[in-house]
C-alpha cells in the first residue's frame, strides 16, 4: 500500500512556489532526514538546527524533491518557497482534498492519543485507516499525516492538539473533519491555554468547525465537553456519563489491568475485552467505539477491534522486569487528571509494595504547586510510596534525576509493582527501560 502521489509541479503550484529541477513524483513526506524514505519530499524546519543543514542527507537516503527557502541543493528536485513550514501547511490542506469525506479530528486535555489508536484499531477491522503517528497533532503532525495518507485511505484519524486560542480551528482548516471527538477538558498546559474555561474554548473550535452534516463525539462525563453540543449545527453524539448514548455497563478491572465492560449504544450492544490497561481508558474506548459505529463498523468487530488495539509508546505499559517486578511504564506524559489514574491502576495491582516514580507535571501554571500536592495526598492514601524527581512540589523529598530515581528504589523483587510517570521534561521513560533491561 503506497501514500498519495504528487508531481513536483503540483505542489510548487499549490504552495506558490517556484520548481527548480526536474518534475519528479513525490509519494510522501519527511520533516528528519534520518526517516526519510526514498521518493519521499523533505521539509526542512527549524528547530535546535536548521533542516536546511541536512537536505544533502535526504538526498542521499532517497528524497526525489525538498522545499527550500536557501539556494536550491545540487542533485535534488527543489521547490522554492519563502517559508518551509508555512508551505507545508499548504501542501497538507491539499492533501485533504484527496481523501474521502471520513476525516476524525480528536482533541481533549487528555486522552486524544489514546483514543486515537483506540479508533484506528477499531475502524481497521473494515476500513484501510490512516492515523496519526504517535503524538504527531501540531502544524507538522497534521500535515504529516494527511501528505502519508494511504492511497487507499478510507477514513482518516487526525490527532489535534492546541498551544493556545485559534491553533485547533487552524488545525481544522487543514484536515476538515467531519467527525470531530473532545475527550476532556482538564487542567493541563495552564501556563499556555489559561484556566478551565480558557481550555474548554479552545477545544470548541474542533466540534465548531464542522460542516452541518458532520458529527460532534462528546464527552458526556466531563461537563465542559458536554456542553459543546451547543457550539456546532452538526448533530452531537455524547458516550459515557449519565445522559451518553453510547455507555459502559458493568466495568470490572482485571489483575492486568484490562478492563471488561457492556457497550451499549443505538447500534447494539456487546462484551468488550479492552487490549489497553486501566479504567480510565474505558471513556477513550467509548469515544472510539462510537466513531467506528458512526463510520459503519459492526458492533462486534468494534469490540474486535478495542480488544487488539495497542497505545502509542509510554502509556500505560504494564510489564514484568528480570527482578520480578511489576513496571507500569506511563511516562510520555503527565497532568493531575491522567497521573491520579495511573495511580490508581498501580494500586490495582496485586503487590505486597507499591512505588510510583514521578517527575513534574509541567506548565500547569501558579496551580501547580497545589496540583502536586493533591496527588501526593492520593498516592498516600492507595499507599503508594512516591520517588519524585527533580521537583519539590509534592512534598516528599526528591531526587535529581533518572539515575538518582533508580538508584532510590533499591533492589526490587516479585513483590514490587512500579509506576514511572512525568511530563516530558523529565525523560523518565530512560527509568522503565532501566528497570526492564536488568
Amino acid at each position: 500500500m503506497t501514500a498519495v502521489k504528487f508531481r513536483a509541479s503540483e505542489i510548487a503550484r499549490v504552495v506558490g512556489g517556484t520548481l527548480v529541477g526536474p518534475d519528479v513524483e513525490v509519494e510522501g513526506a519527511a520533516i528528519d532526514s534520518r526517516l526519510v524514505r526514498p521518493g519521499q519530499l523533505f521539509i526542512p524546519v527549524a528547530g535546535e538546527r536548521d533542516g536546511h543543514d541536512f537536505i544533502p542527507a535526504a538526498r542521499d537516503a532517497g528524497a526525489a524533491a525538498t522545499f527550500t527557502s536557501r539556494e536550491p541543493v545540487e542533485g535534488i528536485t527543489s521547490i522554492s518557497v519563502a517559508d518551509t513550514t508555512a508551505a507545508f501547511t499548504l501542501l497538507g490542506a491539499h492533501a485533504r482534498t484527496k481523501l474521502g469525506e471520513r476525516v476524525v479530528g480528536i482533541t481533549g486535555s487528555v486522552g486524544k492519543t489514546s483514543t486515537k489508536d483506540l479508533a484506528a484499531s477499531a475502524l481497521g477491522r473494515v476500513h484501510v485507516v490512516t492515523a496519526s503517528e504517535k503524538s504527531f497533532n501540531n502544524e507538522l503532525g497534521v500535515p504529516l499525516t494527511l501528505v502519508n495518507a494511504h492511497d487507499a485511505t478510507d477514513v482518516a484519524v487526525v490527532e489535534m492538539g492546541a498551544r493556545g486560542a485559534g491553533h485547533i480551528a487552524w488545525l481544522c482548516d487543514i484536515a476538515r473533519p467531519t467527525i470531530a471527538v473532545v475527550t476532556a477538558v482538564e487542567l493541563v498546559h495552564a501556563e499556555l491555554m489559561g484556566d478551565l474555561d480558557a481550555i474548554a474554548r479552545a477545544k470548541a473550535e474542533l466540534p465548531a468547525s464542522l460542516p452541518p452534516d458532520g458529527v460532534a463525539v462528546l464527552n458526556g462525563a466531563n461537563p465542559r465537553v458536554a456542553a459543546m453540543a451547543g457550539v456546532t449545527e452538526a448533530r452531537s453524539i455524547l458516550y459515557g456519563g449519565d445522559d451518553g448514548e453510547v455507555r459502559a455497563t458493568g466495568v470490572e478491572l482485571g489483575p492486568d489491568l484490562r478492563a471488561r465492560f457492556t457497550l451499549e449504544s443505538p447500534w447494539g450492544s456487546t462484551g468488550v475485552h479492552l487490549g489497553v490497561r486501566g479504567v480510565h481508558h474505558v471513556g477513550n474506548a467509548l469515544a472510539a467505539a462510537t466513531v467506528a459505529l458512526l463510520c459503519d463498523v459492526p458492533i462486534d468487530e468494534v469490540a474486535a477491534g478495542l480488544e487488539l488495539s495497542e497505545l502509542s509508546p509510554w502509556r500505560m505499559d504494564l510489564r514484568t522486569a528480570p527482578s520480578g517486578a511489576r513496571v507500569l511504564n506511563d511516562a510520555y506524559n503527565a497532568g493531575p487528571a491522567s497521573m491520579e489514574a495511573a495511580l490508581r491502576a498501580l494500586a490495582h495491582l496485586d503487590a505486597s509494595r507499591h512505588r510510583a516514580v514521578l517527575g513534574p507535571m509541567a506548565e500547569l501554571g501558579d496551580e501547580g504547586p497545589a496540583q502536586h500536592r493533591r496527588i501526593a495526598v492520593v498516592a498516600a492514601e492507595l499507599g503508594v510510596e512516591l520517588v519524585p524527581v527533580g521537583t519539590a512540589d509534592y512534598g516528599v523529598a526528591a531526587v535529581p534525576d533518572a539515575e538518582a530515581a533508580i538508584e532510590a528504589l533499591g533492589p526490587l523483587g516479585p513483590g514490587d509493582a512500579v509506576l514511572v510517570k512525568g511530563s516530558r521534561v523529565a525523560g523518565l521513560e530512560k527509568v522503565a527501560e532501566a528497570l526492564l533491561s536488568g
